[in-house]
């Protein structure tokens, strides 16, 4: 197991994920009802909904918004949202995956293709770039939980495959069968984990450089702000120079 990292393999710029309180509350929405339809609409009950659930915890999301979105798939009155992935590189030829839940399969093509396309990558076919990452379930716990040997200690117990840390963050990788297993592990030691999640881990990582990153980020920002898009994962790494770049 590898107990450190010196940058992320899925890094993006600090404070990205400070989007707009009503998009990002309704992309969790999104995520917890689909959970919600797709199972039981106990979280106890359906690994999904619970991930789902913490999610939006983490994000300060109110009980009773995560109540209606429960509620939305118990009275059969939610959209009929679609699972999609798209595939493609972006500038320098870094491989980006897409996940999306949508209820318009060519709306969301099109702004996904387009996105690509204006900030310096192209959208691939099925299967593109896919095979170049491994599909594995993703733990993530903040920095405050405990030092490196703590987590990494606690996930070697609970049956974890790798861990990542740095200081502000820990993410912990699993099997895709293990990964609610693990995540009850781990909570017994280390709390409510920030996110639970299937992720998408590369093989080998691009170094961006200061030239590149810019354009990436547009791109990565670009394709997060989509109401459609749940996820980006890419097979690049930023060191803190080049991020100092961005301002």
């Amino acid at each position: 197991m590898a107990g450190h990292s010196k940058f992320k393999n899925i890094m993006h710029r600090k404070g990205a994920q400070d989007k707009k309180r009503s998009s990002l509350f309704s992309k969790l929405s999104r995520e917890i009802t689909v959970a919600a339809k797709m199972g039981m609409p106990d979280p106890d009950m359906n690994p999904r909904l619970r991930a789902a659930v913490n999610a939006a915890k983490a994000q300060s999301m109110p009980k009773d918004n995560i109540q209606r979105a429960i509620d939305k798939a118990s009275k059969g009155d939610a959209e009929n949202y679609e699972e999609v992935r798209y595939e493609g590189y972006g500038p320098a030829g870094i491989a980006i995956i897409v996940e999306a839940l949508t209820d318009n399969r060519n709306r969301t093509a099109t702004n996904v293709r387009t996105a690509f396309a204006k900030n310096g990558g192209n959208l691939g076919a099925s299967g593109a770039v896919s095979h170049g990452f491994e599909r594995l379930g993703l733990i993530e716990y903040p920095g405050s939980v405990g030092d490196e040997d703590k987590v990494l200690e606690a996930a070697i117990e609970a049956g974890a495959e790798d861990v990542e840390s740095d200081a502000d963050s820990h993410s912990v990788w699993t099997s895709v069968e293990n990964l609610h297993e693990v995540a009850r592990e781990l909570e017994k030691v280390l709390g409510e984990a920030e996110g639970v999640k299937l992720a998408w881990k590369p093989n080998l990582t691009v170094d961006v450089d200061a030239d590149t990153v810019s354009t990436l980020m547009k791109l990565v920002d670009t394709l997060e702000d989509d109401d459609d898009v749940q996820t980006v994962w890419g097979n690049y790494a930023i060191s803190d120079e080049v991020m100092e770049t961005l301002g």
